[in-house]
This record gives C-alpha cells, structure tokens and sequence, in this order.
C-alpha cells in the first residue's frame, strides 16, 4: 500500500500515531522508510538537538502520522537520545502527544535482549505490534521461532519482517489495524511483594503523580537525565529503602526479575540449532577489528573515503562554479546599466547561491558512504577501532569519521557527527571539527607558501610546509576536546558500549534515500542562513559609494602615468588593458572605502601584533562568510581585480613588492605564518555556522565562532612573535 502525504505529520487533530522504537541496529529506520516512503519530514524536538523524523502512511484507509524515534537500549535515560524516547512515549515532550500505538522493532536473531525494551514499555499501556525484523537472518542461523506461541504469551501481534527487502510490510499494517482496533497490550512483569509495596508507597507519597512506567524508572534508575522534583525526593529515598530492607539492590532488581519473566515468557518460542557454526560476521570480524589488520583495512577504508570527497567533488564543484558564473556573466551583461544592482545580482544573489550549491557534492558523497559504512555494519568496527585513540580526550570512536570528513570540508563533517549517540561527544565533536583544514584553506595557503617560500626555499621545504599547515589545526583540536569535556561539559568518564551489528549489503534505496534527505535538508536549512551572510557582505564591500572616488582615481592614474586626464579617458576607451588596470584600481578604492575596508582599517591596531597591515586585516574581515574570498580581496586591494586566484604570477608579485611606509617588506616569513595560522584556526566558513546553528542550535555557533577566533588570533601573534625573535 503506497505511502501518502497528509498536509502536515502530526498536527491534524486527532490523527492516529504510530511511534516505531527499538535497539540501535535492528533496521527501525529502514521499517520506518518502508512505511512512509518518501513522505517523510526531518527536525529537531524542541530544544533538544536530537533528530526528529516523521512521516505519513495510510493504513486500513486512514492517514496516520509515523515518527521514528532515536535508537534505545532501555527506558532508564542515560542519554539524551533515551530521554527523547521516554518522553515521547509518555506525552511529555513539548509538541507531541502520547502515540496511540507502539510498534517495537526486534532483532529476531536477539529475541531476549531486544525484548527488554519492550517489557519496559509495556508498562505504558499502550497499544502494541512486535516486529520480528532481520527475520531472514534468523532463518539463516536455522533459528527457528514460533511467531503465534510468541504473540499468545505476550499478548500482542508479533509480525516477522525484513524491512531491507520489504518483506512483511503489509502484514505489519494490518498488525496495527487490528491492534489499534483490539487495543492489544503486552503483558507486563509480576513484580514480587516488596517491588509491589515500594510502588505503592512511593505513588500515594506523590499524590499519585506520575503513571506506572514513570514511577518504575524513579524506583530502579541511579544514574538517569530524568530528574525527579525536589519536593519528591524523600519519597523516592523512602521506596528505594523498602526494597534495600528486601535485599533488592535498586540497581540490578529491574533487570534481573524483567529477564528472569522473559525467560518465562519464550520457553519454547525459540529452537536453536544443535551445533553452532560460526557466522560470516564472526568469520569477517577477526579481520576487520584485528588490532593490526584491522587498523590498515579502516586506514585505507578512510583514505577512499577522504579522496573521494576531495577529489570525486572536484570536478562536480568546478562544473557547478562554471554554471554559476556563466549564468553571473550573462545576468550582468543585461544589467550593465545599472552598476549596482548588476553587483548585487551578479554578485550577491546568484554568487549566494552558487556559494551554498557548491558544497552540495561533498555532502552527497559524504553521505554515501556514511549510509554505506553504517548499513553495512563497518562503521560499528571503525568506532571499536578508533576508541582507545580518542578515548583519553572525552571522544569515542565514532568521533573519527566527522573530523577526517572535515579535511575535504567541516560542513559534511559537522552534519557526519549524527552517528555519534552520545550527546556530549556529539556536541564535541561538532565544536571541534572546523579546526580540521578543509579543502577551503588549500588557496590560502597554496597562495602564501608559492609567494614567499617556494621561491626562497624551494619546492621540497614549500611541500613540507603546505604539510604541516594540515596538521595545525589537529595538533589544536585534540587538547581543545579534553578542555572542553573536563572544564566546560564537565563530561564524566564512562565505558564505550557498542553493539557489533550483523554485516548486509545496504540497500541502494536506502542510500539514496539518505543522500537526497541529506542534501535537501542542506540546500533548505542551511543554505537559507548562508544565502543572507553572501548578501550582507556584499553589502558591506559595496557600500558606500563616494561620488568622488572615480574622479579622483582617474587623476592619480594619469599623474602616475604623466599624461591629462583627457589623454588617459582616450586611451582607456581604445587599449582594454588601460581600461582594466584603471577599473581595477578604482575597485580598490570603492573597497578602501566601503565599510569593510573602513572596518579593515579601524581593526588593524588589533592585528599588529600578529604583523598583519590594512590590507591583510580587510582580507582577513572578508574572508569569515568563506575563507577563500581573502584571494579575491587581496586582488581587489593590489589593483589586480576581483578574478586573481591562488596561483596568479601577479597577485604572488605583487604581494612579495608590497611594502611599509618605511620601506620595510609587509610580507615577511613570521607574517607569512601567522596569516596561515590564523586561516588553519579561525572559523571563517559562515555556511559551516550555519550547519552548527541547524544541528546544535545558535548558542553554540556563536561559541564556535568566538572560541576558533580567539584561538587563531593567539596562534597568529605567537607565531609571529615567536618568528620574529627566531628571525631576529
């Protein structure tokens, strides 16, 4: 039965909600693609950063709303994604109302395990499908279970699935009719005298506040993000007391009976097979997280990854840069008449949007593989893999993936970070991903290092160099990670846990799938932030615009030259080189005079002790919407235009003759580092800000935002500091 779209997910009144929950890598999100199709909507649940998607299905001729929620071991909150979870199914989050039904996704092949969840969630009293997913990897290890003992012993519709291949997905719809029709529940736990007594105590001290599942959790959680009211407190010590005086450990009473009645509950359900073979999974992993062969499989592993990005997009970026500025070049030639809103079309409107389309290949690429990796259960092992290397800064394993796709660019990378379940990691990671140097800070210092070392010390210490900068901003992030998790999230210690997955082949729907969500959710969220940054600079290089700047120009260029101003008007309309080296010394002075160039001016006291002039300070405030733009700038300030890039003999020439009013060169090797040093650290990239506000939230791009250029400020004044002593 085809998906359908409803006006909006979740907020026509009285719309029936499915909410899917289960383990992290039981295929709950390829059921939920199954179940919607392509109509699905992605954001966030108010004021958390946790991911929101929600689609629309029509089931027994009913539109119903579809929400999948973030992967949970237990309803014991540990972390941010299981609060989410708590709080949907129990109508607490702000936004949402409690579902009407639950479908919990089970790995077949994991029965006992994934029922734990489900036990928990009984206790709701809600309407409830089991869906016995991966059902053909269980069939393939000869598990055989008994789907009508299962369903007569817990009371609910039990449905075998494999959602990768669309197996079982109308039985499942006609699952949940019925269960909503029926009002099927899922039996709970008999809990002895002293768990029974507790309860009781702890609902009648709360003025019977809170329901059977909440007042489980406040019973048996210690270490648990759902916070209980002060004035509650007592009543919670007073209950958790009957059970210690019961010799029940609050701590280890809930699993033990819950796992204890699940026994009870699939004695007979499930036949194994007499001798048990090893899997192909097992078979594979003595591979693939072998503590040697392992490591060179995920190193090459990355490298595919990392070139692609870098080189795969290459071409596609160059294609859509030449459309873009073919479409610039033919928009200003019907507007020449109009010089300034030819700039603002040309270089505002369809620059802006050309400068938030270009990224669009790395995060399809980016995103490619990520669904490649995840679906096929490699990234699991690259996560166990990379733990004990990141682990001693407040990272996991999973960090990795995010800030090596920062090299090629920090938006995939920061957009990459969602595979981390552990919010604070997550948060981390995020913050510390643009000191990676993305491919954006290449021009700077291809630019820099071909000017000024190349030529003195040849190509070999000029490769060494352009090296090194690429490690700058990694040296940087990793002390910035333990900073961060000891000081500031105050983050506590604890264990990587991690479910190895069965390995699949992804399935190409689902990869493309997430490749379109992806770079949509890019193109419409993001880029609407980035577009807005494209336009205020180019207001900020534009205006004002002195009446008298062309006269004046026009006259020092025909002193310059010791000809009238008459004589050069002539030579400019027949020699077009004239007529470009007048305009482009024109430019130079609008740009001196906008108010960036005045900004540039009034700041450079800042920047002195880093060594840096007028001109690079005006380069440098151009350059936060997007790094590479201080090319452009530097071009327009030398009187060599707005088209020079990072291999141009002219921009190199005259950047290298440039000098102090005393004489003095502008660029020397301590000012050459410290302006690299400041690119490699400093968050010039306004679409990587916009990225953070979309996954963290404004807050924390302001505080990526300051941090990073504070941080670059300190590197490029001791670099330069430093540098000059050496020299000296």
């Amino acid at each position: 039965m085809e998906a359908t779209q409803t006006s909006t997910v979740n907020e026509a009144i009285g719309q029936i909600e499915i909410a899917l929950v289960g383990n992290p890598n039981t295929g709950k999100t390829t059921l939920f693609n199954r179940l919607t199709g392509v109509r699905q909507r992605v954001g966030n649940y108010p004021g958390v950063t946790v991911e929101k998607k929600a689609g629309s299905t029509r089931i027994a001729g009913e539109a119903m709303a579809v929400i999948d929620l973030p992967g949970a071991y237990s309803l014991a909150a540990a972390s941010l994604d299981e609060r989410v979870v708590f709080d949907v199914l129990t109508g607490h989050m702000a936004g949402t109302k409690k579902p009407d039904v639950i479908v919990c996704v089970v790995d077949a092949a994991n029965l006992m395990r994934n029922l734990f969840l489900a036990s928990q969630i009984s206790e709701l009293g809600l309407p409830m499908v089991i869906a016995l997913n991966m059902w053909d990897q269980a069939r393939d290890r000869n598990i055989v279970i008994d789907t009508q003992l299962l369903s007569d012993r817990l009371g609910v519709p039990v449905v075998p699935t494999v959602a990768a291949k669309g197996e079982g997905i109308e039985e499942l719809r006609d699952a949940i009719a019925h269960a909503l029709e029926d009002e099927t529940r899922m039996v709970t736990v008999d809990w002895p005298q002293p768990v029974v007594d507790a309860d009781a105590q702890f609902h009648r001290a709360t003025d019977q506040a809170y329901a059977a599942a909440e007042r489980t959790r406040f019973l048996f959680d210690i270490d648990c993000c759902i916070e209980l009211p002060a004035e509650h407190r007592k009543a919670q010590t007073d209950a958790r007391q009957i059970l210690t005086d019961n010799d029940l450990d609050p701590i280890s009473t809930e699993a033990v009976l819950r796992y204890g009645f699940l026994a009870e509950q699939i004695e007979g359900v499930i036949t194994h097979p007499t001798q048990r073979k090893a899997t192909t999974t097992e078979s594979v992993d003595k591979v693939l997280t072998h503590r040697f062969w392992g490591l060179i499989i995920f190193v090459a592993l990355m490298w595919v990854v990392f070139q692609s990005i870098y080189t795969w997009a290459g071409p596609m970026m160059d294609g859509i840069d030449w459309l873009f500025g073919s479409i610039g070049d033919w928009a200003g030639g019907l507007l020449e008449g109009s010089p300034m809103l030819q700039s603002l079309v040309v270089d505002g409107v369809i620059g802006g949007v050309g400068g938030v389309v270009i990224f669009l290949p790395q995060i399809l690429i980016l995103f490619l593989f990520i669904a490649i990796l995840e679906d096929s259960g490699y990234m699991a092992r690259a996560a166990f893999l990379m733990d004990k290397l990141f682990s001693w800064c407040g990272l996991n394993g999973k960090s990795f993936v995010p800030m090596l796709s920062g090299y090629a660019c920090a938006i995939p990378g920061v957009m990459g970070a969602r595979t981390i379940e552990d919010p604070k990691a997550r948060l981390t990671t995020i913050l510390i991903v643009p000191l990676m140097s993305c491919s954006a800070r290449l021009p700077v210092y291809i630019l820099f290092i071909g000017a000024f070392v190349e030529p003195v010390h040849g190509a070999t210490i000029a490769a060494l160099c352009l090296f090194a900068m690429h490690f700058v901003g990694l040296a940087v992030a990793l002390p910035i990670a333990v900073v961060m998790n000891r000081f500031i999230l105050r983050t506590k210690p604890s264990p990587f846990v991690l479910e190895m997955p069965s390995y699949h082949v992804p399935q190409a729907r689902d990869v493309l799938w997430r490749m379109w969500d992806r770079g949509k959710e890019f193109l419409i969220r993001a880029g609407t932030v980035i577009f807005a940054f494209t336009i205020i600079i180019w207001a900020l290089l534009y205006f004002p615009r002195p009446a008298d700047v062309e006269t004046r120009v026009t006259e020092q260029h025909a002193v310059a030259q010791n000809i009238t101003v008459d004589e050069l008007t002539a030579l400019v309309e027949t020699d077009e080189d004239a007529a470009g080296l007048l305009q482009h010394a024109i430019d130079s002075a609008y740009m001196e005079q906008s108010y960036m160039g005045r900004a540039g001016k009034a700041a450079q006291p800042v920047f002195a002790p880093a060594g840096f002039d007028w001109k690079t300070t005006v380069g440098v405030l151009a350059s936060f919407p997007a790094r590479e733009v201080i090319i452009a700038t530097l071009g327009i300030t030398y009187s060599l235009g707005g088209e020079e890039d990072e291999e141009s003999d002219a921009l190199r020439d005259a950047m290298a003759a440039s000098t102090h009013p005393d004489g003095s060169p502008v660029f020397t090797l301590p000012v050459v580092f410290a302006v690299m040093v400041f690119f490699a650290l400093c968050s010039q990239c306004g679409a990587t800000l916009a990225v953070i506000v979309r996954e963290l939230n404004w807050r924390w791009a302001v505080f990526t935002f300051v941090y990073m250029t504070v941080l670059a400020w300190i590197g490029a004044v001791a670099t330069y500091q430093v540098g000059s002593m050496i020299a000296a």
